[in-house]
């Protein structure tokens, strides 16, 4: 959504490098065409590709991307969004978010990305 996504900008540009797409499908070929990334905010559900259908897709033809993501939840969620969440062990914000929150998870992740090295 271009409201969340303006909202994630003013929120966390400034401290992280972003990269939007518009849906599930725009984020997939990013992705295929190589481009890295520590944290993948997703909205678990989207018009055409949903999260769940992303994480699939990055599973099979990406293996271990599909770690990456973080789903965004506005909590209307389906039978099948409930039984996906129990399965999988992606963390999720769920929206409204607490900016700072997402922060700390944010932080966190890329901290644990990006090790410091050993001396």
């Amino acid at each position: 959504e271009q409201g969340i996504c303006l909202a994630l900008r003013r929120l966390l540009g400034s401290e992280f490098d972003l990269t939007f797409a518009n849906n599930g499908r725009a984020a997939l070929e990013i992705l295929q065409r190589g481009a890295a990334f520590d944290v993948i905010l997703c909205d678990l559900m989207m018009p055409e590709m949903t999260g769940m259908d992303l994480y699939d897709e990055l599973a099979r033809s990406m293996p271990g991307e599909e770690d990456r993501l973080f789903f965004l939840s506005g909590g209307a969620f389906t039978p099948a969004a409930r039984d996906f969440l129990d399965r999988v062990p992606n963390p999720r914000v769920d929206k409204p978010f607490d900016p700072q929150a997402l922060r700390v998870v944010l932080r966190e992740r890329v901290r644990h990305s990006h090790p410091p090295p050993k001396s």
